[in-house]
């Protein structure tokens, strides 16, 4: 069963890519890197901030923590780790069924 699961690249694919969503997604997981934009007076400021996935969909951040703050976002840097994590990784490992199959 396992065996002909890993023959198949689409669904390794989304395997991968769900091991790797969900907890990243669901939990708390500060990995990313972002900036928080903050309003003081008339004056708008980016901080340099960890963030997570989760902030993203509401989870795991306090509407008290928000007051002052105008928005968030992730860097270039954090695009990039994010893509890497939920892209990247779960293509390599498709490519490698694929391959997989392909010698058989």
């Amino acid at each position: 069963m396992i065996q002909t699961i890993f023959k198949k690249p689409g669904l390794v694919f989304l395997i991968t890519f769900l091991i790797f969503a969900i907890p990243l997604f669901f939990f708390n997981i500060t990995i990313f890197d972002g900036e928080i934009l903050v309003k003081q007076g008339a004056k708008e400021l980016a901080l340099p901030i960890k963030l997570s996935l989760s902030y993203f969909i509401g989870i795991g951040i306090d509407p008290k923590d928000l007051q002052d703050i105008e928005g968030f976002h992730l860097v270039t840097k954090g695009y990039l780790l994010s893509a890497c994590l939920l892209l990247g990784f779960p293509s390599l490992m498709a490519y490698r069924s694929y391959l997989a199959k392909k010698a058989d």
